[in-house]
């Protein structure tokens, strides 16, 4: 089996205007989901979120704050999984919650050198 990294994006401050019953239904869903994928022994690391701060190099050490704010569409966690194919890791996140909510699931193998 092949390692593939599911990348959630979505605009993550709609999260902000969630009602504390909300916030517990959609932390049930991933979490179902994220089981699913478990019990399939198909997950390597479930992963975390990630904070909405950070920075950014570029060439030239150049430093600068990100992720940018005014970008709708923000990283906010990782997944690795196991599949045998790109097409099978495509078919596990077709379930995943931020699809739900308008964000979506990059999905790139990890290469092994």
């Amino acid at each position: 089996m092949k390692n593939f990294l599911f990348l959630y994006r979505a605009d993550f401050t709609l999260a902000a205007q969630r009602s504390p019953e909300e916030m517990q239904a959609n932390t049930k869903k991933w979490m179902d989901w994220i089981g699913g994928i478990a019990a399939q022994n198909k997950l390597a690391d479930r992963g975390n979120r990630l904070e909405q701060t950070g920075k950014v190099i570029r060439p030239n050490n150049v430093v600068t704050d990100g992720p940018f704010t005014e970008i709708k569409e923000t990283l906010g966690g990782y997944t690795v999984i196991q599949a045998n194919s790109l097409e099978e890791a495509a078919e596990l996140a077709k379930g995943c919650p931020v699809l739900a909510v308008g964000g979506n699931v990059e999905i790139r193998e990890i290469s092994v050198l």
